[in-house]
Parts: C-alpha cells; structure tokens; sequence
C-alpha cells in the first residue's frame, strides 16, 4: 500500500489532462493525445501534435479527430512537451496548447543485494541493472522487517549501485523491491513517475555481532580431583539441565588453595609435569586469569586401586547420577565407555564462557567449533540463553576455539559472526598447556652487516615463549621472467630461527617478518620490515669514440647481484634549453651476461659529455646505484669543409665552413683550426698555421711553384678531424732581381735570385735592332740562378729574359737590357794587328794586281828571265860591260825579286798547297 502523497502523484503524473486538449500516458507507457470539441475550429482543414523531448522535434498528424493519437516515446522516465497545431492553408501554425507529461519509467530487469565489506553486520551494498534510455532520479526501495513493511527513497545510486549502512545486525530482510522513480517540474507543476516492480523480490540477512568477552578455562583432573567433582555435581546438576551442557565431572580445587595470578597483557604459560605429580587448574579469560590447584597424586598404585573404583578412574567414565543427563539439544554427548590406556592424555577439561553480543543483534543461539591439528573434531549449537559449554579432551595437538553468534529465524538463510573470537592451545603428549600467543612481536628492526648478510632484533616480549621465528622472502626473486631470474635464494618463505641472515643478493628486496613460538604456536607476524639492498653498480665504464656523432659504452657488473634495469644518462650543456641537466638516453633490461655495451647517438660534436650507467632494482621503491660510476668524454669534431682558395703575392688565403651554417662555436670544447698545406718539393715541405675556433679563414704564406696538399684540422683537447684534401698547383714566380754582372765585349754573365721551387731556368739574349748580321741565339737552359752569355757581338745591346719552369709550368720573364764592351788592345797587339792588317792589304792589293796583269805578268815573266841571264852570261864570258851596263844591271835587280814574286805568287794561286 503506497502512503497517499506517493498515490496522488502517480495519478498526477500518468493521466494529465488539460481543460480542452488532453495528454495522458497509458499503461504501456505510450503517449495518448486526444481532441476535445473545443479543440475543433471551422475553418481548420487538419491538427497534428508536436512533441518535444526527443533528439528532434516530431510532427505527427491526426487521422481521425475522434479517434486518440498514440505515440511511443523513445525515452521512459522523460518530461515531455505536446503542443496543438492547426492546418490554416498551406503551412502548420505555432502550437495553440502545449500540455507537459511525464513518461512512465520502466522497471528494474534485475537486483542483487551484497554485505558491505567494511561493516557487514549493518550494511549492504544494492545493485540495479536499470532499463535503457530510462530517466529516474530516485529509487522506492520497500523490505518487510519482521511485521511491518518499510520503503525508504534512495537517490545515490552510481553506475546502479549504492550502499546502505543503517540496517540492523542479525535481522532478516524479505521482500525487498527496487521502484524507480522519475520527477520533472513544467509549468510549475511538480510531475511524478513510477515504474512498475517486476522483478523477483530478494531476501537478506545481515551477519549478527559475534558474541563478546569470550573465556576458557583448562582443567586438568585427576582422579582424586574426579572424585571431589562428584559430589559437587549434584548441587549443579539442575543448572547444568537449564543450560542444556553435557554432564562432566569438573576437578574443584578448595578455595583457601588457589593461587591467582593476573596479567593484563600477557598470556599465561601452564604446563602440566606428571613426573612431578601436579594437577593444575587453569582459567583464561579477558583478564589472564590463572588458578592453580593444589598438588594431587595422578597415578595411582595399581594394588591401591579396587574394583569399586575401576568405573571411577577416568573423569569421562559414566556416572551413574548424570544417566540421563544426554539431552537433546545438549553441548556434547558423554561417551559410555573409553577404554583404559595406562600412557593416555591425562584427562583435561574445557571450560568457555562468553556474553551476548552488543545490541540490537537479532540471534537465535550459538556454535561451537573445536579443531584439533586443523581437522573439525565437534561442532556443538548451544540456544541464545546459554553461554557457556564443557567437553573434555582426550587427545594431544592444537587446537582452536571457536564460538560464534548464530541467526537464523524467518525466511532468510541462517548466518554466523564473522568476527574472529577464537582463541588457539597446545597439547602436548604429556599434558603440557601450550597457550596462544596473541601479541605479535614489537621492535623489529634489521641492520645490514655487508652486502649479503644482516642482523635481525626485536624488543623483549611480555609474553612467555619459548622461541622465535624469522621468516625471510625474497620481494624481487618472481619478477623477472627465468632468462632475466638472477637470484636463487629466498625466492620462496623460509624460516630460520637464527637472528642471522645470510646468502642476500645484493639488488635485491626482501620482506622479513618475525614469529614468536610456543611450541608449535606461533604468534601474529610482527609488522614485516623491508630490506632494500642496494646493487653494486657497474664497472670498468669505458668510452670508444664512433665518429663525430656516436660513442660505444662499455661496462661491466659482478656476477651476484640483482637488478632490473641499466639506465644510461648523459650529462652535458644543451644549447637549445641553455643548461646543463641529467638527462635519461637508453633504459636496458637486464640479462645474464656480465658484459654490455651501447651505442650513443645524435651527439653534439666537439661537445662534453658526462656519462653515466646506473643499476635500477625491482624494489618498491626502486633503488638506483650508483651516482659514481661516469665517465667524461670530448667528442670528435666534425671534418671541415673547404670553400675557398685564393693565392695572391706569395699568400694562400683559404677558407672553410663547419657544420651547420649558424653554429655556434662558443659553448663547443673546440680550441682550434690548424691549417696545413704539405709540398712535395722544396727544402721545407709542410707549412701550419693555427686559428682560433671562431674564425673560419686563415692566411698561409707558401713558396710558389708546388702542388701542395691543403687539409683544415678541427682540433679539440682529445681528438681531432681532418677535412678532404684540397690540391692546389701555385705556377711559379719570376725571377727576381735580376742582374747583369762581369759584361764582355763577347759576353754576359746573368745573376738572379727566385722564391719558391723552381725544377730549371731558361735564358735567351735578343739583340735589340734587327740586323741580317745579329741574329738570337737559342734559348740557354740552367738549373743555377746565374749564367754566362757568350758569343755576344761587342758594343751591342741585347734583350735578355730569364724565364722559370716548375712542373713543366713557366712563370712569366724576367727581363733586362744589356750592352757588350768595346774591344780593346794593347801596344804590341796593336802593332801585330797593324802588321797583319798591312799585310792583308798588301797581300789584298798583290791579288789584284796579279788578277789584272795576270797574263802579261806571265808573259814579262817569261821575256824577263831570258834577257837577264843572256846578258849576265855574256858579262862574265868576255869580262867586259856592255854599253849598257848599268841600265841592264838596274833592270835586273829590279825585276828579279818581281819575277820570284810573280812566279810564287802564281803557283801559290795555282795550287795554295
């Protein structure tokens, strides 16, 4: 039954209807428009409705003006608007009524109720699977708690979920329904929207509180302790009926013998000695209660024991009073007969008590559960008015107590505390009480004595124990896949009880948690203490220069140690940020070789670099080794590249460019060019000259007439790099100063001096007017730089070049004018030239003479010599002169030495040999 303000709004919101045009929705959620007669005009040819709300506006026609217009929304849940329209010709006019409606949301397809992790006793988490393209802005969630029905709206569901923690604890929850609700305010008018419930109603239980201040007792009985029971059973019998406990014989100590020793924190250790003959009573409680009993004889002579007694020997031997003491409903159900096993457990009793839990928890009772060594020995459910059960044990082992609150009435299915409120004992063979230890060991800490071993201390406890437990695993070891797996040790728990931990790797994160033991009792693990041990780092970090560009790393690391990653940074001055930072280059697994290396690229050239190689660990957090492990590096300089040379009066001129066309050089470690030109001849063949890094041309004075190679050397404080060659061929140069010395009137001797390397000298001497006479001699060829000219005509001027010739390369000439000496001569010389000069021209004019009077030379010649010895003979034949004597003998002597002469001078003429 819905409560009236809900019903009124559901009416209101499923059938909305104007004074004339009504719109309603019907029970399929379908929008229903119909037309009053005050709708109709006379003058309208058709109406249509115009709805809003969907993506787009919707124009839909009546076809029948009697008949309603149904129309399926595509939206449930959503405010809609329907407006009137009329047909006045051609065009639909504006809306002449718009009426609101709100579509009705659909149910919810399905539910689920879960506990709320955090507090499952009051509350609970709701999970809808609400429909599509539904809007709703609440839930109506309705239960039935015990009798009376409950709804409550709920608004903040996300993603169709929600928690409610306001239940109460234990309580059965039936019927529980989810409506969805859908509100809208138009027109100021308030819109309300239910859906309907058609999914199957869900029950839930919530978990009741466990019970509180649980307590137990260990008894251990003897047979006189058995015996002093018995007659204290009859007082407790009728209590032991009303609780529904099985009937056991309880060892009662007398008062004025107990001793009581309280501790509020720690929990007692009994032990019981059957060498000593002790029986002892022990009570544990919220306050650590301990009783001891006085001491009673255990064993029993056997002559001393008499049949009567043989039924009375045991504490769990039938007693004939507590017959019909084995009700239903009952804790535990006595045994009717055990069998007599002289090296038996001594028999012990358990004794617990306990409180109901806190209200208002809804529980019908409580169970007991006994495990001995992890295996379910009893279970016992006891009504909600008793709290506390007695069973004996029989057997030695651990065993654990536990008592929780049960609920179960009505339709729900029954259910348990799930707090813990259990508590753990140790039985040993001998009767010896091994108690829990529930406080966890305090003060742990670890300290490091080398890379692969620690120490492990922890506070003193409060509790009595007999041992300690150090659980040692390794964090790190499952990580890596098996190829990358470097340890071996610890990969799974192992415990120790040595406060030395030995055989770490370093690298590695271990997890270690300390136990303290009661015999097989262990306590709560301390708070577990992590060890980060830190890698060892690599070594041997070297550097091999690739290029300009690219260096290869190289390093090493020890064979034990365990890491996940190397990462390789770089250090150095960036010129786009301007400053200097570590930055990350290369992150690399790690793998089993022990040796690795990487190529370093995109480099600046010329440029300093730190570079470091850092193990990273697979802790949480991860540890990173080691800071020192770098090396400093000057990479090489780029090759420069040669883009001019000019050679001009003896100076190469040379320039070059480097790298990109606006480098800049001023953070760079270049510290300068070195430019180079090799000859291959002459006495000095290499000439350097060096610039600094921010000019980019250099000047270098070179000897002409060689072919030198040119190199431009980038130069850094560790490396350096050379351009492509460049081969340049300097003609020669002419000679120069250029001398006339020790000039002849037949020669000249030439005297020069030349730069640069020259493989030989040509001369050549020109006369300087143009005579068929004097004539240019041929060129003369010298390789030293003076020469003589010879066979020079005297006092005459000569044109003269000296030309140099270097790899069949000339220079061009140098020349000079010069003029031969005069002759001259001495007396005596003169003389003998004279003579011979007369001579000549006697001899010249004897020629002639003889040439013209040639033939009658030869016929004088002839007449001559006869008269002359005719006349001569006569003279010394008579002894006397002729008349003519004197004339004759003057003829003769004057004709003789003409006609020796002409008779020599012809035959030389006729044959000169």
């Amino acid at each position: 039954m819905l409560p009236p303000p809900l019903l009124a709004a559901l009416l209101l919101g499923s059938v909305q209807v104007s004074s004339a045009f009504q719109v309603s929705t019907n029970q399929e959620g379908l929008i229903v428009a119909a037309l009053e007669r005050g709708d109709l005009q006379d003058n309208v040819t058709a109406y249509a409705v115009q709805i809003s709300g969907e993506p787009r506006l919707v124009l839909v026609p009546f076809i029948n003006t009697s008949e309603p217009l149904l129309f399926n929304a595509s939206f449930h849940g959503l405010c809609y608007t329907v407006g009137l329209l009329v047909n006045l010709g051609r065009s639909w006019s504006r809306p002449m009524k718009s009426v609101p409606v709100l579509t009705k949301p659909l149910p919810v397809r399905a539910a689920y109720i879960s506990d709320y992790r955090e507090a499952p006793e009051t509350g609970v988490v709701f999970d809808i699977d609400p429909p599509v393209r539904t809007v709703f802005s609440r839930v109506n969630i309705s239960y039935t708690e015990g009798l009376e029905r409950r709804s409550m709206l709920y608004k903040d569901f996300y993603k169709g979920k929600t928690v409610f923690k306001h239940w109460l604890p234990g309580v059965c929850y039936r019927n529980i329904t989810f409506q969805l609700i859908s509100e809208a305010t138009a027109l100021q008018t308030a819109l309300t929207s239910h859906s309907d419930v058609t999914h199957s109603p869900l029950h839930h239980r919530t978990v009741p509180f466990p019970p509180l201040n649980v307590s137990h007792k260990v008894l251990s009985l003897s047979r006189r302790a058995a015996a002093g029971g018995r007659e204290v059973a009859a007082g407790r019998r009728s209590a032991r009926r009303a609780r529904d406990v099985p009937l056991m014989e309880e060892a009662e100590t007398q008062p004025e013998e107990d001793v009581v020793f309280e501790e509020e924190e720690a929990t007692p250790r009994v032990s019981f000695n059957a060498a000593q003959n002790v029986t002892e009573s022990v009570a544990i409680s919220n306050g650590s209660r301990l009783e001891e009993a006085e001491p009673q004889s255990y064993w029993l002579d056997p002559t001393e024991i008499s049949p009567a007694d043989k039924d009375e020997e045991f504490v769990n031997a039938l007693v004939s009073e507590y017959e019909d003491s084995n009700e239903p409903g009952s804790a535990m159900a006595v045994p009717a007969e055990v069998p007599v096993l002289p090296t038996r457990l001594p028999p012990v009793l358990l004794e617990l008590r306990w409180l109901p839990p806190r209200p208002p928890t809804s529980y019908d009772g409580f169970n007991v559960y006994i495990y001995r060594d992890g295996n379910s020995t009893e279970m016992a459910t006891v009504d909600e008015n008793t709290h506390e059960f007695f069973t004996e044990l029989t057997e030695p082992g651990t065993y654990r107590i536990q008592v929780t609150t049960l609920s179960s009435s009505g339709d729900c299915e029954a259910r348990e505390s799930s707090a813990d409120t259990g508590f753990t004992f140790y039985l040993s063979p001998s009767g010896e009480l091994l108690e829990e230890l529930r406080e966890r060991p305090q003060g742990v800490s670890v300290r490091l004595l080398d890379s692969s071993t620690a120490a492990v201390s922890w506070a003193p406890s409060p509790q009595s124990h007999n041992g300690s437990l150090v659980s040692v695993v390794s964090t790190t070891c499952l990580k890596p896949s098996l190829s990358q797996r470097m340890e071996n040790a610890y990969c799974s728990e192992e415990n120790s009880t040595s406060d030395i931990i030995s055989n770490l790797t370093p690298g590695a994160q271990y997890r270690v948690v300390v136990y303290h033991t009661n015999g097989p009792l262990t306590s709560p693990p301390s708070e577990p203490v992590i060890i980060d041990i830190e890698p060892t780092g690599v070594r041997e970090l070297a550097v091999y220069p690739l290029g300009p560009t690219a260096v290869v790393l190289s390093w090493q690391r020890p064979y034990h140690v365990a890491f996940r990653k190397y990462i390789l940074q770089t250090f150095f001055f960036n010129p786009v940020t301007l400053a200097s930072e570590w930055t990350t280059y290369y992150e690399i697994a790690a793998t089993a070789s022990v040796i690795a290396t990487v190529r370093v690229t995109d480099l600046l050239p010329a440029w300093y670099y730190n570079f470091r190689v850092s193990m990273v660990t697979w802790g949480d957090p991860p540890l990173t080794c080691c800071d020192s492990s770098t090396v400093s590096f000057v990479t090489a300089p780029e090759a420069p590249h040669i883009s001019l040379v000019d050679y001009s009066q003896g100076v190469l001129v040379v320039r070059w460019t480097y790298g990109e066309l606006f480098i800049d050089l001023s953070h760079s470690r270049m510290l300068h060019w070195q430019v180079e030109a090799v000859g291959k001849k002459g006495p000095q063949r290499r000439y350097s000259v060096d610039v600094t890094r921010n000019a980019m041309q250099a000047s270098l004075p070179l000897p002409p007439g060689d072919i030198y190679n040119l190199t431009v050397t980038a130069c850094t404080e560790r490396s350096r790099n050379t351009s492509v060659p460049s081969i340049i061929k300097l003609e020669p140069a002419p000679p120069r100063l250029l001398l006339a010395v020790n000039a002849t009137h037949s020669s000249i001797t030439l005297l020069w001096s030349e730069d640069g390397v020259v493989d030989y000298y040509q001369v050549l001497c020109r006369p300087n007017w143009a005579s068929k006479e004097l004539k240019a001699g041929e060129p003369i060829t010298s390789t030293a730089q003076v020469l003589t000219v010879s066979g020079l005509v005297p006092s005459s001027s000569y044109n003269c070049s000296v030309t140099s010739f270097s790899y069949s390369s000339a220079s061009r000439p140098a020349r000079i004018t010069v003029t031969t000496a005069a002759k001259e001569m001495n007396p005596s010389m003169a003389a003998i030239s004279a003579l011979a000069v007369l001579s000549l021209l006697l001899i010249s004019l004897l020629v002639l003479f003889l040439l013209v009077l040639r033939k009658k030379h030869l016929e004088m010649t002839r007449n001559c010599s006869a008269e002359t010895f005719v006349n001569f003979a006569s003279f010394e034949r008579d002894g006397k002169l002729p008349y003519n004597w004197r004339r004759s003998l003057f003829a003769f002597l004057t004709l003789l030495p003409s006609c020796l002469w002409t008779d020599y001078l012809l035959a030389f003429y006729i044959n000169p040999w």
